[in-house]
């Protein structure tokens, strides 16, 4: 996902279809992760489920923070996670 997050912040798009474009990368790769981690027998159904009730609440919680945060904020933020992740992919590598 990180040459796809970049990449369609450079696009310019609003807020609202940043959000979608990311979520329907999020989820082909989580489905593809999930097809692969299944045929491998890594996760069951029960697991599955599990998780994507979990996903419910914070997506609730997404959509209304994302009402209400400025869309530069909302896009300073989304780097900021990015450079956040970057820093602990280079501090679990060392």
């Amino acid at each position: 996902m990180i040459p796809a997050i970049p990449y369609l912040q450079a696009l310019g798009l609003t807020r609202d279809h940043l959000i979608l474009a990311l979520g329907l990368s999020y989820t082909v790769s989580t489905l593809a992760l999930a097809a692969d981690l299944g045929a491998r027998g890594a996760v069951t159904l029960d697991g599955a489920g599990l998780s994507a009730l979990a996903v419910l609440p914070g997506m609730w919680a997404g959509q209304k923070l994302r009402a209400r945060i400025d869309p530069i904020l909302f896009r300073r933020l989304c780097l900021l996670g990015l450079l956040m992740l970057g820093v602990e992919m280079v501090l679990r590598a060392m």
